[in-house]
């Protein structure tokens, strides 16, 4: 869902400000919008390429209400993070993949994207403008979330006449307050995706319809809401915001990304660090069935990173799942922090500092 904005008196925000950080409560962070201080915007006609963009005051923007993002919801969006490290500098974790994953969704949408140095450059461009927002290591990170959107006057429809590239970020802590594992339940009415359609891209368009089951899933006490195949109903594909993985054994699965699954970044990354500690990988159709008679269930994100599942609910049955230190979640969890905040060596190549941020 679309985070709520704090007002300037929001008891987040403290009396005082110093060079360093922003006058934020960084140990009481959430996952809502706080605005900085600047955001990045950078124009295009269709099929020019977009302009060098500038950092611009964070505000309001002006646009045509017959917009294509307005009308036929012509615009996609990413989300990274930056983290400041215990040695002072400030990394971002593999921004190359969102901007890889923003061109695809670009191309499916018939839109204009920026170039993969253009993209990242306009991160590190926003995150050094507003490097005072960075939380102090271990209290969060600066949630960045790139536009992509269709600007341009368009009637009839078709792609829009011009794009606009927009980054804002806001400090934030962890997506899911709750210390335990996710409660999900299996939502039996409604479907996330089918093949063929967006599913598989970061469209704006896929999020709005996926409100309903989460509010009534919130409504009945559960964390989130897990969504099955259109096509037959007996398979697992995605949670609200996230990626699923399940483990039995020496063996997780999580569902391929074959056109109605995002491609996380996370789960890729997730993917990754699991073979690395021995396990065995698969990318494939999960069954509910194989859902009920796993070990673990975990799901990866970039807003939640790595979370246990508790819990799920599906028809009359709940299923309690293996959490806390033991569990594997827990563990690659650790990895993926400690590479992210510096504490480990980046063997991977992962992170990408951001020169003019070091201490």
């Amino acid at each position: 869902m679309a985070p709520s904005v704090l007002p300037s008196s929001s008891p987040l925000l403290t009396s005082e400000a110093n060079e360093k950080y922003a006058n934020v409560k960084w140990e009481e962070l959430g996952f809502s919008l706080i605005p900085t201080d600047y955001m990045y915007v950078s124009k295009c006609k269709q099929g020019e390429g977009f302009s060098e963009g500038e950092i611009v005051p964070y505000g309001d923007i002006s646009i045509s209400p017959c917009a294509g993002i307005l009308n036929y919801g012509q615009g996609l969006f990413e989300g990274l993070k930056a983290y400041r490290t215990e040695d002072g500098r400030i990394t971002l974790f593999r921004p190359d993949q969102n901007s890889l994953r923003m061109q695809t969704g670009a191309d499916r949408l018939c839109m204009t994207s920026p170039s993969a140095d253009q993209f990242v450059q306009a991160v590190k461009q926003t995150v050094l403008a507003n490097k005072k927002w960075v939380p102090p290591p271990g209290k969060g990170a600066l949630y960045i979330r790139p536009l992509l959107i269709g600007t341009g006057a368009v009637l009839g429809i078709a792609s829009a006449p011009e794009y606009t590239f927009l980054i804002y970020v806001s400090p934030v802590g962890n997506y899911h307050t709750a210390s335990s594992g996710l409660n999900l339940v299996v939502d039996h009415t409604y479907r996330r995706a089918h093949t063929g359609g967006t599913g598989g891209v970061k469209s704006c368009t896929n999020y709005s319809p996926v409100v309903k089951s989460l509010l009534e899933a919130k409504s009945s006490g559960f964390s989130d809401i897990l969504f099955l195949d259109a096509a037959t109903g007996t398979n697992i594909e995605e949670v609200s915001t996230c990626n699923i993985f399940i483990a039995k054994g020496n063996i997780v699965s999580t569902p391929p990304t074959s056109g109605t699954i995002l491609p996380g970044i996370t789960r890729k990354s997730i993917c990754e660090l699991a073979r690395d500690i021995g396990y065995q990988v698969q990318e494939r159709d999960v069954s509910v069935e194989e859902l009920l008679e796993a070990e673990e269930v975990f799901c990866t994100g970039t807003a939640m990173v790595v979370k246990a599942v508790d819990t799920v609910t599906f028809h009359d049955k709940k299923i309690k799942y293996r959490t806390g230190e033991e569990a594997l979640s827990t563990k690659l969890h650790s990895m993926l922090t400690n590479i992210q905040m510096g504490v480990v060596e980046d063997k991977k190549g992962w992170m990408v500092e951001i020169d003019g941020c070091a201490e």
